[in-house]
């Protein structure tokens, strides 16, 4: 009976561990309205020389703004992006990510 109480208690941890990790597009579109829609436009198409970020999957955004955010140079934009990627958590990298890569498909 023990062992089955530890196991129950032991799910319904991770169970909850999980949804308190989970991406949260709701966050990330807010987080796109209020920073990244200035360059990357509404329907995240790109403007001028800020590329597109249409049809770009979870992975690749997240690989991207971990990059800025660690200093790499990623590319011509790095100098611009950096500086807006540099507080992001890990959280708030995975909300923008799943935004991206559901809305702007």
């Amino acid at each position: 009976m023990k062992t089955q109480v530890l196991l129950v208690t032991g799910a319904a941890l991770a169970l909850c561990a999980a949804q308190a990790h989970a991406e949260d597009v709701s966050a990330g579109k807010e987080m796109y309205t209020e920073s990244c829609v200035h360059c990357h436009g509404a329907s995240g198409r790109g403007m001028g020389s800020f590329p597109s970020l249409t049809g770009q999957d979870a992975d690749y955004i997240t690989k991207r703004l971990e990059q800025y955010r660690a200093g790499d140079r990623v590319g011509a934009n790095t100098g611009l992006m950096a500086p807006h990627a540099a507080d992001l958590s890990d959280e708030d990298i995975a909300n923008l990510a799943a935004y991206i890569s559901t809305d702007f498909q």
